[in-house]
């Protein structure tokens, strides 16, 4: 399987790391994608894919950080990209969630970081919450995006349609095996096949039955049983198609 949002290269995995990269590899986790959030943090993702060959970055700056940008962040953004084991922007996007005193600046910094994927042709990796409309239509306004994932989706099934039918891939995490989810649940049933994603978002929304425990991509299975069941197939069938997926989006 194929972990498409982990972010493990936080403080709380520094601990034997390498031992923690092969237990990953003991749990068939083929490939994990470690996303940037603010220019901090770029450097320390290049060096880890560099020493792991399991490890792949995303360079980019989460809405929340998006008072970091400057300039010069996109001088670093587009150096980065030239290293071939950053294979995505992000997590780009809008969070109407914790803040919405900047949101003129989020939606600034989402089309500066929109128009070097372009420039670039990089799928981007986004950050959606609460802000459904506005990053729908500015992604509207970007004609020749390579390829769009939808990180962590938290829309409705109504919405996640609209997104697919633009060609746009949905990554699910964990919130899909907790009981109150139930639009995550619903969108799980009817996304299509080949635009599914697998994701942890580690160490965030770990899946029951570990939650409230620090996440891990060793955890995917639990999130691929889930989406199996509600689609009644075969945890088999999820790894393979959301493996198959996840190499066709990110060009591995």
């Amino acid at each position: 399987m194929i972990d498409t949002h982990s972010h493990i290269n936080f403080p709380e995995y520094r601990t034997n790391f390498s031992e923690f990269i092969e237990n990953l590899k003991k749990e068939n986790i083929e490939k994990v994608i470690i996303p940037g959030v603010d220019p901090s943090t770029f450097d320390e993702i290049i060096n880890l894919c560099r020493k792991y060959d399991m490890l792949y970055g995303a360079i980019g700056v989460h809405p929340s950080e998006c008072l970091t940008y400057t300039k010069h962040t996109r001088q670093i953004i587009c150096e980065a990209v030239k290293n071939p084991k950053i294979i995505a922007i992000g997590e780009i996007g809008l969070d109407y969630y914790w803040t919405t005193e900047t949101k003129e600046e989020q939606k600034s910094v989402f089309r500066q970081q929109l128009k070097i994927a372009q420039e670039v042709q990089l799928p981007v990796i986004i950050h959606d919450r609460q802000a459904h409309e506005d990053t729908f239509n500015i992604l509207n306004e970007f004609k020749n995006l390579k390829d769009v994932v939808f990180h962590c989706f938290s829309g409705t099934p109504e919405f996640a349609k609209r997104c697919t039918d633009k060609g746009y891939y949905i990554a699910i995490g964990g919130v899909v095996t907790f009981k109150n989810a139930k639009d995550l649940k619903e969108t799980a049933k009817i996304v299509p096949a080949d635009k599914l994603l697998l994701e942890t978002d580690a160490p965030y929304l770990t899946p029951v039955p570990f939650r409230g425990k620090l996440n891990s991509p060793e955890y995917l299975k639990y999130i691929a049983q889930e989406i199996a069941n509600l689609r009644n197939t075969s945890t088999e069938e999820i790894r393979q198609q959301t493996t198959i997926n996840a190499k066709r989006l990110f060009n591995f």
